[in-house]
């Protein structure tokens, strides 16, 4: 039977494209209306506009999620667009690449202030809402790289261990208000960051489409990668689920 989120209303940060787009898109396929958030206020709008295409009430909202005053506003205003708030999707997130030796400490500050502060703060502003609405759920999007680290990643991957460790102790803390705490840790999926790491990790005259396919088949135990609908499919069961909490779960074809 379909999993139904109707009757749901939800906000994905970092909505305008990716994991996030594809997050935002399954939920409301699932029934719920969904606020989609983003730097990208025009990328928000679209997928926002495809949104409504699926029968569901959708808004687009432009937040920094690094900025406190901004996150609480996104809340009010999802709750002002959906009268409630069930489930939050904390997505958005950066990437770098930089040896540790050689790094920026604005680097460090950009990479941790959106994948690590950014989620704290939704967290946060979020909390009072779902218990005002008799409970809820919380989904933050992780990486495999918050459970082992990759070299010239050291930001990126104590950025996302740091998500892992939130949600662990926040699913704790709020366990008997009604509110799940979950994770989503993907592997390889095809987005904007993913198209970075393979121009990094081209080898020689390799191209990067090369190296791509290359890591999809050295690092991928399945042999193909993992799309942002998986993700979205994902998001939909814990979306669901009212006895899971506090779990980081890999989806990445069996890296982990």
């Amino acid at each position: 039977m379909a999993m139904s989120l109707q009757g749901k209303t939800a906000y994905v940060t970092g909505g305008s494209r990716g994991i996030g787009r594809g997050i935002a898109l399954a939920l409301a396929q699932a029934g719920a209306d969904v606020a989609v958030a983003d730097l990208d206020g025009d990328g928000a709008e679209a997928v926002a506009a495809e949104a409504r295409t699926l029968g569901r009430r959708a808004v687009a909202l432009r937040v920094d999620v690094t900025r406190s005053a901004e996150v609480e506003a996104m809340v009010r205003a999802t709750v002002e667009a959906f009268g409630r708030l069930d489930i939050t999707v904390n997505s958005a997130g950066v990437i770098g690449i930089s040896p540790l030796e050689t790094m920026a400490e604005a680097e460090w500050d950009r990479v941790l202030g959106v994948n690590a502060k950014g989620v704290f703060l939704c967290c946060k502003a979020a909390l009072p809402e779902l218990r005002r609405a008799g409970g809820g759920r919380i989904i933050n999007v992780a990486s495999i790289a918050g459970k082992r680290g990759s070299p010239n990643l050291a930001h990126y991957c104590a950025s996302k261990f740091a998500v892992v460790g939130l949600t662990s102790a926040l699913a704790k803390e709020v366990a008997r208000d009604g509110i799940t705490v979950n994770a989503i840790c993907p592997g390889i999926v095809r987005t904007h960051m993913w198209d970075l790491l393979s121009q990094a990790r081209r080898r020689g005259e390799e191209t990067a489409e090369a190296a791509w396919q290359r890591s999809v088949q050295d690092l991928i135990p399945q042999g193909r990668p993992q799309t942002a609908e998986d993700m979205g499919a994902l998001a939909v069961y814990l979306a669901t689920a009212g006895n899971l909490t506090g779990q980081a779960i890999s989806l990445d074809g069996g890296i982990t």
